[in-house]
């Protein structure tokens, strides 16, 4: 949520620099840092442009582009104004925030010149830079970088600039940093929780992560879509605040939006490992909190102000959610969403603004040594390293598939040293899991047998080519059955989708706040001509810190945690996950391309001939599983 626009005359100081510059303003415009603490500011405001108010040498930079450019036109809070840099690609915008803060987003507002390739970096002397957000492949527009759950805190952030994406200079019509002061160790009763770490199991995309329970701020109403954290639709979820000391606490607040917990449990803990229930609602406020049953535009949500009868000591403090509030949704079938949390208040003694989230994980080091590997060179499926998926006894239909999968010779073989996954029509023929099917085709996995964290995995395959023919090599979270987590929680990796288009594949993730349709992918052409029915090599190399993906050894697709979790959602791919190979008929991904609805969802008539004739068949010539260690 972006603090509203206040617009503001140029202040005279900045107008004095302004008229000094005459043509192209080359060489930093630093002046003197500010130097006193900003002055009390509001919930989610935007503190670079307060801190600019107060001192409009808070705004530093590389160069202008011309006098009506200068670097405090990106922080006057006025959109139609703008810096431009000088046309470097390592210019470079500042500004001195008055103040330590923990930092909880930046907003950049780019114009026409964007950078392609940057650096959004936090200091706390204005000397010696930690960057935060890496951005390899801009697009210019609006681009909000959530720091969660990045350690980010300092006075000083900066943009610098790697690349330029046009022969101009970088040019921002606005620079927004939010966030403010952790709460010190307190000997007097106060919020030891405020800007202070929080952690969620899951939370459903960047803009509604656990970190914004600890802004400070809630809206008057506890409806309007404010900062706030929101889990996934699961009741098992839980919201907790690191005070960075062991504390003594006598009352909790929680402010919640609409979805807030019918039931829930309040804990303590000194190390975030055992826990101490020391609140749960009353038999009689959850039988009314559970009879509270409105439409979501109808719902509004609550303030818990839970004072413990004895106080209680602990370090970390957690809401454990045990069931969601129900709505109408519409009227008369019941629905349940997440929980939804503005603030969470802990009030005592103790504390220490200390308190950081724990260092992200590192790349690996080590060569990668092959750990999985078949070329199928048997007279049959190896059976110690594939499951074979059957639809209605290992999985139910998905997707609006016209296909059940079946184990089956007819399916799924292995010949002259290859794997053959094959389509074959046979209407009403195929009874599976209570549906009629008129296609089957082949599914295997290594689930049960190859589960494994990070590494490179790649395989050497040809693809049938035809409207609705949906051939996929992907990784699925190990998780994926675990009814707590389930799909899209569990992470997907696609390594190589195909629709029958003859000149592209496809490369998506899927997980919290970027699924289904909204997933982060790439279509890739072939190199040189080539076509999806020929032999290609598809890999991808999964990292703690990045998704890289391959076509013949092409580079085609890098998406890095730091940008996935800072503009996204969670990054849900630090634990098992294993390899699938399949060859699916129609469904919504095709049908979302080729608008085909007859006479299958995804599958025309023409698609359908090529099955009934027999040759529409996946290849594989080998699968292989690399691994660092």
């Amino acid at each position: 949520m972006q603090s509203r626009r206040v617009p503001r005359t140029l202040p005279a100081a900045l107008a004095a620099t302004a008229l000094l510059c005459s043509g192209l303003c080359s060489g930093p415009l630093r002046a003197t840092p500010a130097t006193a603490a900003s002055a009390a500011v509001g919930w989610d405001t935007d503190r670079a442009a307060t801190a600019y108010a107060a001192n409009p040498a808070a705004v530093t930079a590389s160069g202008s582009e011309n006098a009506g450019t200068v670097p405090g036109l990106a922080f006057d809070a006025n959109g139609s104004t703008r810096w431009s840099s000088n046309f470097a690609d390592d210019a470079w915008i500042e500004t001195d925030l008055g103040a330590t803060i923990r930092i909880d987003r930046v907003v950049l507002d780019w114009e026409a010149a964007y950078g392609k390739r940057y650096v959004l970096e936090v200091s706390d002397n204005g000397t010696d830079w930690t960057p935060f957000y890496t951005e390899t492949a801009g697009t210019g527009g609006s681009v909000t970088a959530h720091t969660y759950p990045q350690e980010v805190v300092g006075r000083y952030v900066r943009m610098r600039g790697i690349q330029r994406a046009t022969p101009y200079g970088y040019s921002l019509y606005s620079f927004k940093v939010y966030g403010g002061e952790p709460a010190p160790a307190s000997t007097t009763r106060t919020n030891l929780a405020l800007n202070h770490p929080a952690y969620s199991n899951h939370y459903q995309d960047a803009g509604t992560s656990p970190s914004y329970v600890t802004d400070g701020g809630w809206p008057a109403d506890l409806k309007d879509d404010a900062t706030r954290w929101a889990s996934d639709w699961n009741a098992d979820r839980w919201v907790t605040v690191d005070l960075g000391a062991k504390s003594t606490i006598d009352t909790v607040d929680l402010y919640w939006q609409a979805a807030y917990a019918v039931d829930y449990q309040l804990q303590v803990s000194d190390d975030n490992r055992t826990w101490r229930t020391v609140h749960e609602p009353s038999a009689a406020d959850i039988a009314a909190r559970r009879a509270d049953v409105q439409s979501p535009s109808d719902a509004t949500g609550l303030h818990d102000s839970i004072t413990l009868p004895t106080p209680v000591t602990g370090r970390y403090v957690r809401m454990l959610g045990q069931e969601r509030r129900s709505f109408y949704n519409p009227a008369p079938y019941t629905a349940q969403f997440g929980y939804s949390l503005y603030e969470f208040q802990v009030w005592g003694t103790g504390g220490s603004a200390s308190a950081a989230y724990p260092a992200l994980p590192a790349d690996q080091t080590g060569t990668y040594r092959t750990t999985f590997f078949d070329d199928f060179t048997g007279s049959a499926l190896d059976r110690s390293k594939w499951r074979v998926v059957r639809t209605g006894t290992d999985m139910g239909p998905v997707n609006g598939e016209s296909q059940a999968y079946d184990d089956s010779p007819d399916n799924i073989r292995v010949a002259s040293g290859e794997l053959l996954l094959h389509a074959k029509y046979c209407k009403g023929c195929t009874q599976a899991g209570g549906g009629t099917y008129d296609f089957t085709s082949g599914r295997i996995d290594t689930h049960t047998h190859v589960d494994f964290t990070y590494g490179r995995v790649s395989a050497r395959m040809k693809l049938p080519l035809g409207d609705g023919f949906w051939p996929a090599f992907w990784l699925l979270g190990s998780n994926v059955d675990d009814p707590s987590v389930s799909w899209p929680a569990s992470g997907e990796t696609d390594i190589m989708e195909n629709i029958g288009y003859p000149d592209w594949t496809s490369t998506p993730l899927h997980g919290p706040g970027y699924s289904a349709d909204g997933n982060i992918g790439e279509r890739q052409a072939y190199a040189a001509g080539g076509t999806a029915d020929q032999w290609h090599t598809y890999a991808v190399e999964w990292t703690p810190t990045a998704m890289r993906f391959y076509v013949d050894d092409r580079l085609v697709q890098e998406t890095t945690r730091n940008v996935l979790e800072s503009t996204r959602g969670q990054w849900v791919y630090d634990h098992d996950q294993y390899v699938i190979l399949n060859l699916a008929l129609g469904g919504a991904y095709p049908a979302g391309w080729n608008k085909v609805t007859s006479p299958y969802w995804g599958l025309p008539q023409s698609s359908v001939d090529k099955i009934a004739g027999g040759g529409v068949q996946a290849e594989a010539d080998w699968v292989k599983v690399e691994q660092k260690g």
